[in-house]
């Protein structure tokens, strides 16, 4: 057991330095972190290959598992396709746990996506009609949470799940809805978000007219804008709205709405695109527009409705202004100059920093003095205090918003 803890500690002590190494101190209280590119799909699938032989080797590979319970958790349901002819028998898709299937209205269920190199999934859809079941799965779940782990793209299953084939599109990570065509089983579209943490040029739509054999990228935006939504008209499969989507996301912050957020429209089957909520449209401008859904009207296809996550702030309420009028906030700190800093009341500050858990050892006047002695700037201690919750419950935004198209997209009002 000792020589075990000897080597755990220089394991830690080895990860420590490396760590160090890969870090660059740019200003006070400003760590970088270098080489953040995404670790490429060949290397994890490398790192899934070794783990297969190690399973193999393993000297309890037949010892079995058995659950001591208290629950079995696979996280958010990403995903449920149902048999329409047969309702009790449906698909259900977790963000990190794989996908079940039940044949009894969801009293048991048997995994079927347990031995791939991933188990992420963010969408799937079931061709009920195929011989055997055809599935299809787009990994890596499509919600950006700092907790959303990636896949490594779409898979296909046409014996009802128990065998599986990549169908490729691995740098996409995270797949936000799979559409099959109604009667052309070889015809799919995939609406891809891209990598969560950095920029990627593998995100957008996707087509295949070939079973999955080769893909076409049929709209991209740009490196930070993916594909969250996809929807067919049930009238016409040649007619498919898609939804663009602009979030960038760091492990210390989230921007979720970006001026190239919109709605697009095809009418020749997902081979060209027209971007139908742009200026005039009646549908919301700017860079507070977040993730779209959309849905069309089944009795009704020029009926299309779309949720929108609104980003956009909302005008400041004059009793909320009276209300923290005295009270010091982390946008009045970044606004403040030296000369207004050393004015503040030292209460007032003082109430600011305990609510930030700022370092006790800093008293106000000791940050005063800094400040005046050019040894820090009052930005640096904003930059200290400040963190994404800030923009997020100190910044009222307008919240969701429904609008309805009565023409198929071409114009747009809000309902709700």
């Amino acid at each position: 057991m000792k020589n075990l803890i000897v080597i755990l500690f220089f394991c830690l002590v080895y990860h420590v330095s490396l760590a160090q190494k890969n870090r660059k101190k740019i200003a006070p209280n400003t760590i970088v972190i270098e080489n953040t590119s995404a670790t490429s799909a060949n290397d994890r699938m490398a790192g899934y290959a070794q783990r297969k032989i190690l399973n193999e080797t393993s000297l309890v590979k037949n010892v079995k598992f058995r659950s001591i319970g208290p629950t079995v958790m696979s996280g958010r349901v990403s995903d449920i396709d149902v048999n329409e002819s047969k309702p009790s028998e449906f698909f259900v898709s977790y963000a990190t746990g794989g996908l079940w299937k039940t044949e009894n209205n969801g009293q048991s269920f048997k995994p079927l996506f347990d031995n791939e190199a991933v188990m992420t999934l963010g969408d799937i859809a079931v061709d009920w009609k195929a011989k055997g079941q055809t599935i299809w799965v787009g990994t890596g779940e499509s919600i950006s949470s700092r907790s959303s782990y990636s896949g490594n793209g779409v898979y296909k299953s046409e014996d009802g799940g128990k065998t599986w084939q990549n169908k490729g599109l691995n740098e996409t990570h995270h797949i936000g809805e799979i559409k099959l065509h109604p009667t052309d089983a070889n015809t799919v579209w995939v609406a891809a978000l891209g990598h969560l943490y950095t920029p990627n040029k593998e995100r957008g739509i996707f087509k295949t007219a070939d079973g999955g054999k080769t893909w076409k990228q049929t709209l991209f935006v740009d490196e930070n804008t993916g594909a969250i939504d996809l929807q067919i008209d049930p009238s016409n499969a040649d007619i498919l709205y898609a939804v663009a989507w602009y979030k960038t996301r760091r492990p210390w912050n989230f921007v979720e709405g970006g001026s190239t957020s919109g709605i697009y429209k095809s009418i020749d089957g997902g081979e060209s695109w027209k971007h139908i909520s742009g200026p005039g449209s009646g549908f919301p401008q700017g860079e507070g527009n977040g993730r779209i859904g959309v849905a069309i009207a089944p009795t009704n296809p020029n009926i299309v409705y779309a949720v929108l996550d609104n980003q956009a702030r909302r005008p400041d309420d004059p009793k909320e202004i009276a209300k923290n009028a005295d009270k010091l906030t982390s946008k009045k700190l970044k606004e403040l100059s030296k000369e207004s800093f050393l004015k503040l009341d030292s209460l007032q500050l003082v109430e600011y920093l305990e609510s930030k858990g700022f370092p006790e050892k800093y008293s106000v006047k000791t940050l005063k003095d800094d400040v005046k002695n050019d040894k820090i700037k009052v930005l640096d201690i904003y930059k200290y205090t400040q963190n994404a919750n800030d923009d997020l419950f100190d910044t009222p935004i307008v919240g969701a918003e429904i609008y309805r198209s009565e023409n198929g997209g071409v114009s747009w009002k809000k309902t709700n």
